[in-house]
């Protein structure tokens, strides 16, 4: 059996596989979400660790696994002191844009080429780098302790692993290292250069190893050894068993995630994509991706509920939509954290557009849903044009691909077959096939072909292309 540990944005989850991928247990405990000011996002560093022991325990019950896979929120930074263990502030989550300014200034500066070349990334508040510089100059005595050495930078998978090891080890594996915008991505190690431009001691940050291997022994758990770990569309990715080049995945959760593999060779990207680090076995050479990120997705439905309050769960969202015919003219561009892939656009703010009286909750639902797909649909145009070959299926994992609607209409727009498994825990199960889980891939529960015309499909796309523009900033 392998235990998968999947630390989410919202959840802490963890399940239980037995080996040819039969899934024993699950458990899941939801933790807090701060926003302390508009466009700031926190974590409680101690209730992600609290949430993911309990839910490691409840799903262990009275077996013992032989291995631990562990896979997480990417970016979203965490600095605690060494002796205590200690955060020394809150964590400061993906979804934050505390930063954009210190990010256009990057920009203003002349230095995102020399960035995107070195890491892949688009000089942007969504990594790490800009997060902990930022603890680093507004929390008291932080840099003088950090020059000490006396404070450890992580990702959430370097808090767990520090943590379930009790302190033994300081690590994280070339996914999570790939999205801190600190490592290069063609050395495959932490850039002096970056480090400098940051200002970001050498001495805080983690050992970076390959995504499968030894990461030390999870005392906290009994002893049991933690041999995987991953970022958590890494992870999905070689769940979905994308492992020859050309092969896509999108991830539908809190945001949107598509990486496409693109082997041992890096793509740069000429349409705002990411450049990024699949994963890297042991004694093999690093596989890439090209990556598009859409930073509000199952948010928006969580927006629905818990800031409109018209459901009572996500799962009413499609009933809602399908009430009524059409979208009649209103769309939904839930850029509440900005925008992400191709538009990168932090100073974008959500909006709803083509409302009338006629509008109903009904509508703005399906707006909702659509937007999702409308959003993916730039990410894959944009993907296909970098691609040395188009993208000929989409396999989708999340909890938004149970809403049959969305899948559909995702499928119309892209005019491309959208594979969804039957099972939907692709993403820790990567990480217990990381961890060396023996099981062959999860088997297909429905493939969503277009039934929309291509014209009509171009229409829609036409038409949400117009109030995006009214999301922009300029």
């Amino acid at each position: 059996m392998i235990l998968a540990l999947d630390q989410g944005t919202t959840s802490s989850r963890a399940l239980l596989f037995e080996h040819g991928g039969v899934l024993r247990r699950v458990a899941q405990r939801e933790f807090s979400q701060h926003f302390p000011r508009p466009g700031w996002v926190e974590h409680d560093a101690i209730e992600i660790l609290e949430t993911q022991l309990a839910v490691a325990r409840e799903a262990m019950g009275e077996d013992v696994p032989e291995a631990i896979g562990i896979t997480n929120q990417r970016e979203t930074t965490i600095l605690w002191e060494r002796k205590t263990g200690k955060p020394v502030a809150p964590a400061i989550v993906w979804q934050d844009r505390r930063t954009a300014e210190a990010c256009e200034r990057l920009k203003a500066a002349g230095h995102a080429d020399a960035i995107v070349g070195k890491t892949g990334l688009v000089v942007d508040a969504y990594f790490s780098a800009t997060k902990l510089e930022w603890l680093l100059d507004h929390t008291p005595g932080a840099r003088a302790a950090a020059e000490r050495g006396e404070l450890a930078f992580g990702t959430v998978d370097s808090w767990l692993v520090w943590n379930l090891t009790r302190g033994e080890r300081h690590v994280t594996d070339v996914t999570n290292a790939s999205r801190t915008m600190l490592f290069n991505i063609d050395t495959l190690e932490w850039d002096d250069a970056l480090l400098a431009m940051f200002r970001i001691p050498r001495a805080l940050l983690p050992e970076v190893l390959p995504s499968s291997g030894e990461y030390g022994n999870a005392a906290a758990l009994g002893g049991v050894p933690i041999r995987g770990v991953a970022g958590d569309q890494h992870a999905a990715l070689f769940g979905h068993g994308c492992v020859r080049s050309g092969m896509a995945k999108n991830t539908y959760g809190t945001g949107c995630f598509m990486l496409l593999q693109t082997g041992g060779q890096r793509v740069v990207s000429r349409h705002r994509l990411l450049s990024t680090v699949a994963w890297q076995l042991p004694e093999r050479p690093a596989c890439f991706a090209l990556e598009g990120s859409v930073f509000v997705a199952g948010a928006a439905i969580q927006w629905l509920r818990d800031g409109l309050g018209i459901i009572r769960d996500a799962s009413e969202a499609e009933a809602l939509a399908l009430s009524v015919e059409d979208h009649g003219g209103v769309h939904f561009v839930p850029a509440f954290a900005g925008l992400g892939a191709p538009y990168w656009d932090a100073d974008a703010r959500g909006i709803l557009t083509g409302l009338t009286r006629g509008s109903t909750k009904a509508h703005i639902a399906r707006a909702a849903l659509e937007g999702i797909a409308f959003q993916t649909a730039d990410v894959l145009r944009a993907m296909e044009k970098d691609a040395p070959q188009p993208v000929r299926e989409l396999r989708v994992d999340g909890g938004a691909t149970r809403n049959d609607f969305l899948m559909q209409f995702q499928a119309d727009l892209l005019r491309v077959p959208v594979i969804r498994p039957v099972a939907t825990e692709i993403t820790a199960f990567g990480a217990a096939r990381l961890a060396g889980l023996d099981a062959p891939d999860f088997a297909v529960d429905r493939c969503f072909t277009p039934v929309m015309s291509e014209d009509a499909a171009f229409a829609r796309l036409a038409s949400w292309h117009e109030a995006l523009e009214r999301a922009v900033s300029r």
